[in-house]
């Protein structure tokens, strides 16, 4: 600082520290139309590398940090002719009211480069590693990164212009402790947030169960955003749920595609106890065969689950290649099993109840 300091004072001693008031507005607009000059410069040169850097395979860097250095460059140019009007002009009075200004205003170039340059960690550091550790911490980085940028500057800030700012530290913890009180319902549900990133039951687009869907609708869906306070859920009906995370914690996650998109469908069928066994089986070994999307490895198999009151409980078991078919598959072989049962004679039972309606006569009076 004591440097660039240096540098000021032989910059103004340079037009004269004896100027009349003229002379000192006119060296004024020299030091701005000089500004105006390098910033030219500075914007040609930017311009010029962002082609060719565009041009150039082995150098890869986002068109946004060009802006960014557009806009310090830009940024420091206004410092610089700020320091250079206020000493010129002898405005002690409002120099740290500058700085300060200045400060607030540099936080927005700052989180925008923090932003790229974790986005540049992504992409080339997080992705080699095994641990999901890193990909946690940037995560919340890029969620905390505006408001860790700006109160950093606010309190830069206010410590330029003098203020205490150990008060207003104690007083926002204790602040934090009332808030945290009223508003624990909202804390648990940013707690648990955290821990889903961290422990990450489901990813965003995972089908999971949806325990909370409405009366009569889809009960699961593909996760589409999984936020600090709240995750969404789009069901199959394309309604969309949102669910605090904390009832999410407390809660039995069901997730179809965690580990892969193959699922194995389990499918009850009746049939009457004086049936062909082995021809019912053959038959729903037929309907499993006749739709595509079934794998053959593992193979379909039919099992004998129970003997219920009045029928042969069978329950077909294939896998699937993608989770998402699962209802399409129990429709087709429950369609298809009925057609051919229709066609050779597999009865489905059902319950029946034999009714006997017996007429008794009353017996008459007898006489006196």
């Amino acid at each position: 600082m004591d440097i660039i300091s240096g540098y000021i004072v032989r910059i103004i001693s340079f037009f004269g520290d004896e100027a009349s008031f003229s002379k000192t507005w006119a060296n004024a607009f020299l030091v701005l139309l000089a500004a105006l000059l390098l910033w030219l410069i500075i914007k040609g040169v930017l311009t010029v590398l962002d082609k060719k850097v565009v041009r150039l395979r082995l150098i890869q860097v986002r068109k946004e940090l060009f802006v960014i250095v557009r806009k310090t460059a830009g940024l420091v140019l206004i410092w610089l002719v700020g320091v250079i009007w206020i000493q010129m002009f002898h405005l002690m009075v409002v120099e740290k009211m500058f700085h300060a200004v200045f400060i607030v205003l540099a936080a927005s170039p700052v989180r925008s480069f923090l932003l790229i340059f974790l986005e540049y960690l992504e992409h080339h550091l997080a992705t080699r590693t095994q641990t999901d550790i890193d990909n946690i911490v940037i995560d919340l980085f890029n969620k905390f990164s505006g408001a860790i940028v700006y109160a950093t500057a606010a309190v830069l800030a206010l410590d330029v212009l003098g203020v205490n700012v150990m008060p207003f530290i104690a007083g926002a913890g204790v602040m934090g402790v009332a808030v945290g009180f009223a508003a624990k319902d909202t804390l648990s549900n940013l707690i648990a947030g955290v821990l889903l990133i961290i422990d990450r039951p489901f990813e965003i687009g995972d089908r999971i169960e949806v325990w909370s869907a409405p009366a009569g609708s889809a009960s699961w869906g593909d996760v589409i955003d999984i936020g600090l306070r709240a995750t969404r859920i789009r069901t199959t009906d394309n309604i969309v749920v949102i669910i605090p995370n904390n009832e999410i914690m407390t809660r039995d996650i069901v997730n179809y595609t965690s580990i892969n998109s193959s699922i194995r469908v389990r499918i009850n069928i009746g049939i009457a106890y004086d049936a062909d066994m082995a021809k019912a089986k053959s038959l729903i070994l037929q309907a499993a065969d006749s739709a595509g999307w079934i794998s053959t490895e593992p193979a379909p198999k039919v099992v004998v689950r129970d003997f219920g009151e009045s029928s042969v409980d069978l329950q077909l078991r294939v896998w699937i290649k993608d989770a998402r078919k699962r209802m399409d598959t129990i429709s087709y072989i429950t369609d298809t099993v009925k057609t051919l049962f229709d066609q050779n004679g597999i009865e489905i039972p059902f319950p029946k109840r034999d009714i006997t309606i017996s007429d008794r006569q009353t017996p008459s009076a007898g006489k006196r």
